[in-house]
């Protein structure tokens, strides 16, 4: 995987998305509660000067942060995944042998996890099992609670 993320196009475009309300919305307002502070005075024991340096430097890495993950994206299409195999973008369906518990997670990227949609990021310890198996492997992977044995049950878009 060469160093880049690899996301959706909806991916892609949230990410955009994000870096242009940090950039037109966040920097302004922050850069507003700076200059407001300034005109109180005395800098050198001006607590909502330091906050709002602090905030600035901390939006200004978060932005740099974005700005790099989108210059090593890559879109992927979603037309040439093959679903033979678990891969970046499939839709896992695997069962846990231990209590027969069946999950559905969808590999992405990390920009794109959410775990409450079923959005995996394919860096966590379970995607990471599961990239390059096929239907009806039993795969054990190392979760928090133990070594848990799972079984893919389907792979799908």
């Amino acid at each position: 995987m060469s160093g880049y993320s690899y996301v959706t196009a909806e991916g892609l475009k949230k990410l955009r998305a994000d870096v242009e309300y940090l950039e037109t919305i966040e920097r302004p307002n922050i850069s507003k509660q700076i200059g407001e502070a300034i005109d109180k005075g005395d800098l050198s024991e001006n607590a909502e000067y330091d906050a709002a340096k602090e905030a600035q430097g901390l939006l200004e890495a978060k932005i740099s942060q974005l700005r790099g993950i989108l210059a090593n994206s890559r879109v992927i299409d979603e037309t040439k995944i093959d679903t033979s195999k678990v891969q970046m973008m499939t839709k896992v369906t695997i069962k846990n042998q231990k209590n027969g518990a069946v999950m559905t997670y969808t590999l992405v990227s990390e920009t794109e996890a959410d775990f409450k949609k079923g959005k995996l990021s394919i860096n966590t310890p379970i995607a990471k099992g599961l990239i390059g198996k096929v239907i009806g492997d039993v795969v054990e992977i190392q979760v928090p609670n133990g070594l848990i044995p799972f079984e893919i049950i389907d792979i799908s878009l």
